[in-house]
């Protein structure tokens, strides 16, 4: 609130007048020492001209949680930084607190290099006093991380685009190739790999021609079309986010175009109005929506998790996949939930139970150490060329909302929602969780002593103290 006063040079005294609170009331809240209240928040929105949104602290409670996990790396020693003093300097210093999470990434990335003796640190690269920052693909995630997972101008865009084509739901792929022909002069061929190659689409502007792997599912051929229309109508737009993003390091910047790319793609296929309407009507069931939208249930999942259009918002949901070794190769949300930056997922979360039942839904209402509630939905999938000879990739993805929501999820009928019993007690990962009688504990927490009894000997040899 305080940004937003000083961004339109206005004193307290002048927003307080405006918005008819008293000065010492306004103080208060800018000081953090007064809660706003419904009414006054609404008041702010009006005369400041922004969305209701943006007094949410969403994006506090994930720097709190970014912040939490860092701190519980080994190179800052016994962590004596409470939640208390990591909320506050969220609220007060969020500039701060983010310039602490690029530094531990240039840390990590840093030490990274030396132990693989890495000799990237050249003299020149060195006297020119520019650092080495964290992977490209870490800089992303924090990117749409730190964006709320939602795009406006291409979900506007991509809406615009259908609506010219008229389409309903599930008929872009036909509208997109056609438009890809007539507007772009591209012609679309399919074809079967026969050089051992497992391509998904290949763009040649010589010959005009996109050609997509055939033995893929149809869902699959239509987004990479959609992608490939993400560059051709749309690249300065993805261009310009990309700049005002300010990566650190080019290949962080080609990484974020083809995501933002991704992103128009799933909104293209998906369009929010339609998407969030039938959502809605058959209460998130991913295989109908799957059905209607002629998409996989991967990209609809990812697709709900994008749903934050201010003013016209979704259910909050995360989003992950996972591969069979537990490592998070997508993550992402619009809700409080943690997950794992560095390692491994909570091995008692359903989602590593779900290589195990490949055709089921997974229903768990799960608990954070926070005290949050989700309902956590996992599914187990296949992904690959329809023929004998094909790769295959198998991974779990999961996806759900807090409990607060649970109802308008088809899987909550599946947990007595006034008492979710058994309710499963989760963490972000072990180094991390605080939970001291775990019994898949892997490593003792960051920030806890341990204790050892040579006299007994428990499921797991020492107790968290």
């Amino acid at each position: 609130m305080r940004s937003l006063r000083e961004a339109r040079g206005w004193t307290q005294i002048e927003l307080a007048k405006r918005i008819g609170v008293s000065p010492s009331y306004m103080s208060q809240i800018e000081a953090n020492q007064r809660s706003l209240s419904g009414t006054v928040v609404v008041e702010l929105a009006r005369v400041l001209r922004v969305n209701v949104s943006v007094f949410s602290d969403n994006d506090s409670d994930r720097l709190v949680g970014t912040l939490r996990e860092l701190l519980s790396d080994p190179a800052f020693g016994p962590p004596d930084i409470t939640l208390r003093e990591l909320k506050a300097l969220s609220l007060h210093a969020p500039r701060v607190g983010r310039a602490l999470v690029d530094l531990h990434a240039l840390y990590r990335r840093l030490e990274e290099r030396h132990r693989a003796l890495d000799e990237a640190l050249t003299t020149s690269g060195g006297s020119s006093g520019t650092p080495v920052q964290q992977s490209a693909f870490d800089e992303v995630r924090d990117y749409f991380h730190f964006i709320g997972n939602y795009v406006d101008s291409l979900d506007h865009a991509a809406e615009r685009l259908v609506r010219q084509w008229g389409g309903a739901p599930g008929g872009t792929a036909n509208a997109l190739a056609e438009h890809l022909e007539t507007k772009f002069n591209f012609t679309i061929e399919r074809q079967t790999p026969t050089d051992g190659s497992h391509f998904v689409s290949r763009l040649d502007k010589d010959r005009g021609l996109i050609i997509l792997n055939d033995t893929l599912p149809r869902a699959t051929q239509s987004f990479a079309l959609a992608r490939h229309l993400a560059f051709l109508a749309y690249g300065g737009a993805i261009d310009e986010l990309v700049a005002s993003a300010a990566f650190h390091s080019p290949d962080a910047g080609k990484v974020c175009a083809a995501a933002l790319a991704n992103y128009f793609a799933g909104a293209l296929v998906m369009p929010y109005s339609h998407i969030l309407e039938e959502a809605r009507r058959v209460r998130h069931d991913i295989e109908r929506l799957a059905t209607t939208f002629s998409v996989s249930m991967e990209q609809v999942c990812h697709r709900l998790s994008t749903l934050q259009r201010p003013g016209l918002e979704g259910i909050p949901t995360y989003f992950l996949r996972v591969d069979r070794a537990g490592n998070i190769t997508k993550r992402h949300s619009a809700t409080r939930f943690q997950f794992a930056r560095y390692g491994g997922a909570c091995p008692i979360w359903n989602i590593h139970e779900a290589f195990e039942t490949p055709d089921r839904f997974l229903v768990q209402a799960a608990e954070m150490p926070d005290g949050a509630r989700y309902l956590s939905i996992a599914r187990a999938i296949t992904k690959g060329e329809a023929r004998f000879d094909a790769l295959r990739l198998r991974y779990s993805i999961g996806f759900g909302c807090e409990l607060t929501y649970a109802s308008e999820f088809v899987y909550s009928d599946a947990v007595d929602l006034r008492n979710p019993s058994p309710l499963v007690k989760i963490g972000v990962s072990c180094r991390l969780c605080e939970r001291a009688d775990c019994h898949q504990r892997a490593v003792p927490p960051i920030d806890r002593r341990i204790a050892m009894d040579a006299s007994r000997r428990n499921i797991i040899p020492y107790q968290v103290e």
